[in-house]
Protein backbone atom coordinates (compact mmCIF):
# COMPACT_ATOMS: atom_id res chain seq x y z
CA UNK A 1 0.00 0.00 0.00
CA UNK A 2 2.81 2.41 0.86
CA UNK A 3 4.63 1.63 -2.40
CA UNK A 4 1.40 2.21 -4.35
CA UNK A 5 0.98 5.70 -2.90
CA UNK A 6 -1.99 4.88 -0.67
CA UNK A 7 -0.30 6.21 2.48
CA UNK A 8 1.37 9.40 1.25
CA UNK A 9 -0.38 10.21 -2.01
CA UNK A 10 -0.15 9.18 -5.64
CA UNK A 11 2.61 11.68 -6.45
CA UNK A 12 4.90 11.12 -3.46
CA UNK A 13 7.98 8.95 -4.16
CA UNK A 14 9.00 6.74 -1.21
CA UNK A 15 12.04 4.87 0.07
CA UNK A 16 11.03 1.98 2.35
CA UNK A 17 13.16 1.07 5.35
CA UNK A 18 12.09 -2.32 6.72
CA UNK A 19 13.39 -3.53 10.07
CA UNK A 20 13.02 -7.01 11.54
CA UNK A 21 14.72 -9.21 14.09
CA UNK A 22 17.66 -11.40 12.92
CA UNK A 23 15.71 -14.72 12.90
CA UNK A 24 13.37 -13.14 10.31
CA UNK A 25 16.11 -11.71 8.08
CA UNK A 26 15.61 -14.25 5.30
CA UNK A 27 11.83 -13.75 5.16
CA UNK A 28 12.39 -9.98 5.19
CA UNK A 29 14.67 -10.33 2.18
CA UNK A 30 11.84 -12.23 0.46
CA UNK A 31 9.58 -9.21 1.02
CA UNK A 32 12.31 -6.96 -0.42
CA UNK A 33 12.55 -9.21 -3.51
CA UNK A 34 8.80 -9.01 -4.06
CA UNK A 35 8.83 -5.22 -3.75
CA UNK A 36 11.52 -5.08 -6.44
CA UNK A 37 9.54 -7.53 -8.60
CA UNK A 38 6.37 -5.42 -8.39
CA UNK A 39 8.16 -2.50 -10.13
CA UNK A 40 6.20 0.18 -8.25
CA UNK A 41 6.78 3.53 -10.01
CA UNK A 42 6.78 5.46 -6.71
CA UNK A 43 9.21 3.13 -4.93
CA UNK A 44 12.64 4.72 -5.17
CA UNK A 45 14.52 2.38 -2.86
CA UNK A 46 14.21 -0.45 -0.33
CA UNK A 47 16.38 -1.01 2.71
CA UNK A 48 15.78 -4.38 4.41
CA UNK A 49 17.81 -4.66 7.60
CA UNK A 50 18.10 -6.08 11.10
CA UNK A 51 20.14 -3.05 12.21
CA UNK A 52 17.98 -0.51 14.03
CA UNK A 53 20.34 2.40 13.26
CA UNK A 54 20.32 1.69 9.52
CA UNK A 55 16.52 1.36 9.62
CA UNK A 56 15.95 4.65 11.47
CA UNK A 57 18.45 6.82 9.59
CA UNK A 58 16.78 9.78 7.91
CA UNK A 59 13.20 8.49 8.10
CA UNK A 60 10.34 11.01 7.86
CA UNK A 61 7.60 8.57 8.88
CA UNK A 62 8.08 5.64 11.26
CA UNK A 63 5.36 2.99 11.55
CA UNK A 64 6.17 0.77 14.50
CA UNK A 65 4.52 -2.61 13.94
CA UNK A 66 7.00 -4.69 15.91
CA UNK A 67 6.24 -5.70 19.46
CA UNK A 68 6.21 -8.71 21.73
CA UNK A 69 2.85 -10.50 21.49
CA UNK A 70 1.13 -11.82 24.59
CA UNK A 71 1.34 -15.59 24.73
CA UNK A 72 -0.71 -18.06 26.71
CA UNK A 73 0.09 -18.02 30.40
CA UNK A 74 1.85 -14.64 30.24
CA UNK A 75 0.92 -11.95 32.72
CA UNK A 76 0.34 -8.39 31.47
CA UNK A 77 3.44 -7.29 33.37
CA UNK A 78 5.60 -9.81 31.44
CA UNK A 79 4.35 -8.50 28.10
CA UNK A 80 4.76 -4.92 29.27
CA UNK A 81 8.32 -5.43 30.38
CA UNK A 82 9.29 -7.01 27.02
CA UNK A 83 7.69 -4.14 25.12
CA UNK A 84 9.15 -1.45 27.35
CA UNK A 85 12.65 -2.68 26.52
CA UNK A 86 11.83 -2.90 22.77
CA UNK A 87 10.34 0.61 22.63
CA UNK A 88 13.09 2.13 24.74
CA UNK A 89 15.66 0.85 22.21
CA UNK A 90 13.60 1.95 19.17
CA UNK A 91 13.12 5.39 20.75
CA UNK A 92 16.85 5.88 21.21
CA UNK A 93 17.54 4.96 17.57
CA UNK A 94 14.82 7.28 16.24
CA UNK A 95 15.98 10.06 18.55
CA UNK A 96 19.55 9.81 17.25
CA UNK A 97 18.99 9.04 13.56
CA UNK A 98 15.50 9.91 12.24
CA UNK A 99 14.74 13.09 10.26
CA UNK A 100 14.11 16.08 12.55
CA UNK A 101 10.31 16.25 12.11
CA UNK A 102 9.75 12.49 11.94
CA UNK A 103 6.12 11.42 12.44
CA UNK A 104 5.74 8.24 14.51
CA UNK A 105 2.79 5.84 14.51
CA UNK A 106 2.85 2.96 17.01
CA UNK A 107 0.72 -0.02 15.98
CA UNK A 108 2.10 -2.85 18.15
CA UNK A 109 0.20 -3.51 21.38
CA UNK A 110 -0.12 -2.21 24.00
CA UNK A 111 -0.04 0.61 21.43
CA UNK A 112 -0.87 3.62 23.64
CA UNK A 113 1.65 2.70 26.31
CA UNK A 114 4.33 1.64 23.80
CA UNK A 115 3.92 5.11 22.24
CA UNK A 116 4.22 6.75 25.66
CA UNK A 117 7.49 4.88 26.38
CA UNK A 118 8.79 5.86 22.93
CA UNK A 119 7.93 9.51 23.62
CA UNK A 120 9.69 9.41 27.01
CA UNK A 121 12.92 8.04 25.51
CA UNK A 122 12.98 10.24 22.42
CA UNK A 123 12.68 13.69 24.02
CA UNK A 124 13.88 15.55 20.93
CA UNK A 125 10.97 14.20 18.84
CA UNK A 126 8.10 16.68 19.46
CA UNK A 127 5.40 15.05 21.62
CA UNK A 128 2.79 15.91 18.96
CA UNK A 129 4.72 13.69 16.54
CA UNK A 130 4.25 10.51 18.57
CA UNK A 131 0.87 8.84 18.01
CA UNK A 132 -0.73 5.41 18.20
CA UNK A 133 -3.23 3.61 16.00
CA UNK A 134 -6.91 3.76 16.94
CA UNK A 135 -8.02 4.38 13.36
CA UNK A 136 -8.59 0.63 13.04
CA UNK A 137 -11.19 0.84 15.83
CA UNK A 138 -12.61 4.01 14.24
CA UNK A 139 -12.96 2.24 10.89
CA UNK A 140 -14.49 -0.80 12.60
CA UNK A 141 -17.12 1.51 14.14
CA UNK A 142 -17.91 3.05 10.74
CA UNK A 143 -18.16 -0.45 9.25
CA UNK A 144 -20.62 -1.64 11.91
CA UNK A 145 -22.87 1.39 11.41
CA UNK A 146 -22.78 1.02 7.63
CA UNK A 147 -23.79 -2.65 7.89
CA UNK A 148 -26.54 -1.96 10.42
CA UNK A 149 -28.10 0.82 8.31
CA UNK A 150 -27.27 -0.80 4.97
CA UNK A 151 -25.54 2.38 3.71
CA UNK A 152 -22.18 2.99 2.06
CA UNK A 153 -19.39 3.24 4.63
CA UNK A 154 -18.13 6.36 2.81
CA UNK A 155 -21.41 8.08 3.79
CA UNK A 156 -20.79 7.52 7.53
CA UNK A 157 -18.47 9.88 9.42
CA UNK A 158 -17.46 11.35 12.78
CA UNK A 159 -17.65 8.31 15.02
CA UNK A 160 -15.14 8.73 17.85
CA UNK A 161 -12.88 6.23 19.60
CA UNK A 162 -12.00 7.50 23.06
CA UNK A 163 -9.13 6.14 25.13
CA UNK A 164 -7.09 2.97 24.94
CA UNK A 165 -6.67 0.63 21.96
CA UNK A 166 -7.95 -2.18 24.16
CA UNK A 167 -11.28 -3.66 25.16
CA UNK A 168 -11.95 -0.63 27.42
CA UNK A 169 -11.99 1.79 24.46
CA UNK A 170 -15.22 3.73 24.05
CA UNK A 171 -16.65 3.80 20.50
CA UNK A 172 -18.97 6.84 20.57
CA UNK A 173 -21.61 7.52 17.90
CA UNK A 174 -23.21 10.56 19.52
CA UNK A 175 -21.53 12.91 17.02
CA UNK A 176 -21.62 10.58 14.02
CA UNK A 177 -23.71 11.31 10.93
CA UNK A 178 -24.82 9.57 7.75
CA UNK A 179 -25.20 11.29 4.39
CA UNK A 180 -28.73 10.61 3.12
CA UNK A 181 -30.73 11.91 0.15
CA UNK A 182 -32.22 14.51 2.49
CA UNK A 183 -28.90 15.70 3.99
CA UNK A 184 -26.78 14.57 6.93
CA UNK A 185 -28.65 12.76 9.69
CA UNK A 186 -27.42 11.70 13.17
CA UNK A 187 -26.53 8.00 13.42
CA UNK A 188 -28.43 7.67 16.70
CA UNK A 189 -31.63 8.95 15.08
CA UNK A 190 -31.31 6.65 12.04
CA UNK A 191 -30.44 3.52 14.01
CA UNK A 192 -33.27 4.31 16.47
CA UNK A 193 -32.12 1.57 18.84
CA UNK A 194 -30.23 2.93 21.84
CA UNK A 195 -30.00 -0.51 23.42
CA UNK A 196 -27.96 -1.72 20.41
CA UNK A 197 -25.83 1.43 20.19
CA UNK A 198 -25.06 1.43 23.94
CA UNK A 199 -24.57 -2.33 24.12
CA UNK A 200 -23.80 -4.73 21.30
CA UNK A 201 -22.36 -2.06 18.97
CA UNK A 202 -19.80 -1.03 21.60
CA UNK A 203 -18.79 -4.57 22.55
CA UNK A 204 -18.54 -5.65 18.88
CA UNK A 205 -16.07 -2.84 18.13
CA UNK A 206 -14.17 -3.37 21.40
CA UNK A 207 -13.76 -7.12 20.77
CA UNK A 208 -13.45 -7.17 16.99
CA UNK A 209 -9.72 -7.95 17.15
CA UNK A 210 -10.39 -11.10 19.17
CA UNK A 211 -13.22 -12.09 16.78
CA UNK A 212 -10.80 -11.82 13.83
CA UNK A 213 -8.24 -14.01 15.62
CA UNK A 214 -10.94 -16.59 16.35
CA UNK A 215 -12.06 -16.62 12.70
CA UNK A 216 -8.69 -16.57 10.92
CA UNK A 217 -6.34 -17.87 13.63
CA UNK A 218 -4.19 -14.76 13.05
CA UNK A 219 -4.63 -11.16 14.14
CA UNK A 220 -5.93 -8.39 11.85
CA UNK A 221 -3.55 -7.85 8.94
CA UNK A 222 -5.19 -6.12 5.96
CA UNK A 223 -7.50 -3.92 8.05
CA UNK A 224 -4.65 -2.89 10.38
CA UNK A 225 -2.35 -2.02 7.47
CA UNK A 226 -5.11 -0.11 5.70
CA UNK A 227 -5.96 1.86 8.86
CA UNK A 228 -2.29 2.72 9.41
CA UNK A 229 -2.24 4.15 5.87
CA UNK A 230 -5.42 6.12 6.62
CA UNK A 231 -3.91 7.50 9.85
CA UNK A 232 -0.70 8.71 8.20
CA UNK A 233 -2.44 9.95 5.03
CA UNK A 234 -4.90 12.12 6.94
CA UNK A 235 -2.15 13.38 9.27
CA UNK A 236 0.13 14.36 6.38
CA UNK A 237 -2.41 15.41 3.74
CA UNK A 238 -5.28 16.61 5.97
CA UNK A 239 -8.81 15.50 6.85
CA UNK A 240 -11.77 16.51 4.65
CA UNK A 241 -13.68 19.62 5.76
CA UNK A 242 -16.31 18.71 8.38
CA UNK A 243 -14.82 15.29 9.09
CA UNK A 244 -12.90 14.16 12.14
CA UNK A 245 -11.02 10.93 12.74
CA UNK A 246 -9.64 9.14 15.80
CA UNK A 247 -5.92 9.19 16.70
CA UNK A 248 -4.09 8.17 19.87
CA UNK A 249 -2.27 11.38 20.84
CA UNK A 250 -0.57 12.95 23.85
CA UNK A 251 -3.31 14.32 26.10
CA UNK A 252 -3.29 18.01 26.98
CA UNK A 253 -6.15 17.64 29.48
CA UNK A 254 -8.94 18.09 26.89
CA UNK A 255 -12.31 16.56 27.89
CA UNK A 256 -11.04 16.03 31.44
CA UNK A 257 -8.61 13.31 30.32
CA UNK A 258 -5.47 13.43 32.50
CA UNK A 259 -2.52 15.05 30.73
CA UNK A 260 0.48 12.81 30.12
CA UNK A 261 -1.38 9.81 28.68
CA UNK A 262 -1.50 8.76 25.03
CA UNK A 263 -5.29 8.67 24.61
CA UNK A 264 -7.50 8.41 21.54
CA UNK A 265 -9.36 11.63 20.73
CA UNK A 266 -11.36 12.98 17.79
CA UNK A 267 -8.97 15.09 15.69
CA UNK A 268 -8.83 17.10 12.50
CA UNK A 269 -5.59 17.41 10.54
CA UNK A 270 -4.25 20.23 8.42
CA UNK A 271 -0.77 21.22 7.24
CA UNK A 272 0.76 18.05 8.72
CA UNK A 273 -0.57 18.78 12.25
CA UNK A 274 -3.43 17.20 14.20
CA UNK A 275 -5.73 19.17 16.47
CA UNK A 276 -8.18 17.75 19.05
CA UNK A 277 -11.79 18.61 18.17
CA UNK A 278 -13.09 20.73 21.05
CA UNK A 279 -16.53 21.36 22.45
CA UNK A 280 -18.30 18.07 21.70
CA UNK A 281 -21.10 17.54 24.25
CA UNK A 282 -20.40 14.57 26.54
CA UNK A 283 -23.31 12.83 28.28
CA UNK A 284 -23.10 10.93 31.55
CA UNK A 285 -22.92 7.49 29.88
CA UNK A 286 -19.98 8.68 27.74
CA UNK A 287 -18.22 10.32 30.69
CA UNK A 288 -18.14 7.03 32.61
CA UNK A 289 -16.77 5.11 29.63
CA UNK A 290 -14.14 7.80 28.90
CA UNK A 291 -13.02 7.81 32.54
CA UNK A 292 -12.81 4.00 32.72
CA UNK A 293 -10.48 3.76 29.72
CA UNK A 294 -8.36 6.68 31.08
CA UNK A 295 -8.07 4.76 34.36
CA UNK A 296 -6.78 1.68 32.51
CA UNK A 297 -4.21 3.82 30.69
CA UNK A 298 -3.03 5.34 33.97
CA UNK A 299 -2.59 1.81 35.37
CA UNK A 300 -0.69 0.70 32.24
CA UNK A 301 1.54 3.75 32.51
CA UNK A 302 2.34 2.92 36.17
CA UNK A 303 3.05 -0.71 35.20
CA UNK A 304 5.34 0.37 32.34
CA UNK A 305 7.25 2.75 34.61
CA UNK A 306 7.65 0.01 37.21
CA UNK A 307 9.30 -2.13 34.48
CA UNK A 308 11.90 0.63 34.05
CA UNK A 309 12.98 0.57 37.69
Amino acid sequence: MIARGIMLGADQPVILHMLDIPPAAEALNGVRMELVDAAFPLLKGVVATTDVVEACTGVNVAVMVGGFPRKEGMERKDVMSKNVSIYKAQASALEAHAAPNCKVLVVANPANTNALILKEFAPSIPEKNVTCLTRLDHNRALGQISERLNVQVSDVKNAVIWGNHSSTQYPDVNHATVKTSSGEKPVRELVADDAWLNGEFITTVQQRGAAIIKARKFSSALSAASSACDHIRDWVLGTPEGTFVSMGVYSDGSYGVPAGLIYSFPVTCSGGEWKIVQGLPIDEFSRKKMDATAQELAEEKALAYSCLE
